[in-house]
């Protein structure tokens, strides 16, 4: 069967030409749509229906709960991902997820669901994502001929974007609706769907990377490196001082970006007095804008460092607006600016480490590169909800838009990453550069 084909000078969107990637990339925005609305629409029933009193705790736990295993399994998933046929991998963290969410159905369809049953599931999920998101991202070579590695990765990268608006927007209106098993239950479905995407796909074997790579070598008159031994996830961070700086200096950004998925369902129940149309109005004005942003990000001019350290700038003014103002279509207007600015962070940054991390690296990095901008998480939503039982909603905007301020300057500080250090591995990109624009979608993680 042959590929679709486009008019002359003109290639058609990567989704289109290369199917196996579609299917997995279709896959990934149902595994993160379902993980996103079970997350959003287990917080508003923990805030709205099961906690009541301690609601900023319960949901702030929660979302805890919800992260622990990607930053504690980022070792594991790194043998795994690197021992483990891909495919197989991929396969199996939505299959799992899939029955984990199928049997939270049937227990809160047949019996009143605890609060730990909840936050056991929470924790099944996670761990499935954990070794689902970083072997994708590790597969994208498998999937997509090197020219389009940028298109490929903002495609990925959409994801996010497109599971907080669909996933989002889903999740607050099914509790209210169905409960927290007719929620499962729709996770269940998206979870079985993306395993059975999955299992239609063949991966390029490494064997036929490396053909490929030598093929190129020899096109360009070049000799073929001999492929270095695979780093333990110490050395590569040390070998790589410049990426191990940005990612410092977004995780300390995380601390106070993330609390956004504590904060908002607070807002929406204690200021704006609103219920799960309100919580998925603001949830999928963040998708929308970091889908904006996903679009626009590789057309921003700067280098990654300016551009990283303005986005944090403009996010921090958004999220100090709700602090200032209770208007609904003010406060959703300030997260669709924070989206867009997540969804130009993702593109430029991914990309970039795409280019720098040598290919024999890349399944160790991508885990830990989870893991790091996941670590402050848990305590963020820990901290936050702690916080939400004890200082107003607004209050807390305006705590999340100081902290990201130092993390702005400390980025924008940042020397230019030196060429012995943190050299490029497939042609250098330039600090000027940004990854080419997905012709369909982009986005963030």
């Amino acid at each position: 069967m042959t590929a679709p084909t486009a008019a002359p000078g003109r290639r058609l969107p990567l989704v289109l030409r290369n199917r196996a990637f579609a299917a997995v990339w279709v896959g990934q925005v149902l595994t993160q749509a379902a993980v996103r609305m079970f997350q959003v629409g287990t917080s508003w029933w923990l805030i709205g229906y099961a906690a009541s009193g301690r609601g900023g705790l319960a949901a702030g736990l929660f979302m805890s709960v919800s992260t622990l295993p990607a930053v504690v399994l980022a070792p594991l998933v790194a043998r795994a991902i690197t021992r483990c046929d891909h495919r197989s991998l991929l396969r199996a963290a939505a299959g799992g997820a899939g029955a984990a969410a199928a049997a939270l159905a049937v227990w809160a369809g047949t019996s009143d669901l605890p609060v730990a049953a909840a936050y056991a599931a929470a924790l099944a999920l996670a761990t499935c994502q954990a070794f689902f998101d970083p072997c994708l991202t590790t597969s994208v070579p498998e999937l997509v001929e090197d020219e389009d590695i940028e298109a490929a990765t903002g495609f990925e990268l959409s994801t996010q974007s497109l599971a907080g608006l669909g996933g989002a927007l889903l999740g607050a209106l099914i509790v209210d609706g169905s409960g927290i098993a007719g929620l499962a239950a729709g996770c269940a479905v998206a979870y079985c769907a993306a395993a059975a995407l999955i299992t239609t796909v063949r991966l390029r074997s490494a064997d036929t990377q490396t053909a490929d790579a030598a093929d190129a070598a020899a096109g360009a008159g070049t000799e073929q490196a001999e492929a270095p031994p695979r780093r333990t996830l110490r050395q590569i961070l040390g070998a790589l001082p410049y990426v191990r700086a940005i990612l410092l200096c977004f995780a300390a950004a995380n601390l106070f970006t993330t609390a956004v998925f504590v904060v908002m369902p607070l807002y929406t129940a204690s200021v704006l007095r609103g219920d799960g149309t309100t919580v998925s109005l603001l949830e999928a004005s963040l998708g929308a804008g970091t889908l904006l942003g996903s679009f626009t990000g590789a057309r921003v001019p700067g280098r990654p460092a300016v551009v990283g350290s303005a986005c944090l700038g403009a996010m921090a003014v958004a999220l100090a607006v709700p602090g200032l103002i209770a208007a609904l279509p003010v406060i959703a207007g300030s997260l669709l600016v924070t989206g867009w600015c997540v969804g130009v962070i993702g593109v430029r940054f991914v990309a970039l480490f795409q280019r720098l991390v040598p290919t024999a690296d890349k399944p160790a990095f991508f885990a830990v590169m989870q893991a790091v901008l996941g670590a402050t998480f848990p305590v963020a939503s820990l901290l936050f909800g702690l916080l939400g039982d004890h200082l107003s909603a607004r209050t807390l905007c305006l705590v999340q838009a100081a902290g990201l301020v130092p993390a702005a300057l400390a980025l924008l500080l940042l020397p230019g990453h030196s060429r012995t250090a943190d050299a490029p591995v497939a042609g250098p990109l330039p600090d000027s550069a940004a990854p080419a624009p997905a012709p369909a979608a982009g986005g963030a993680r």
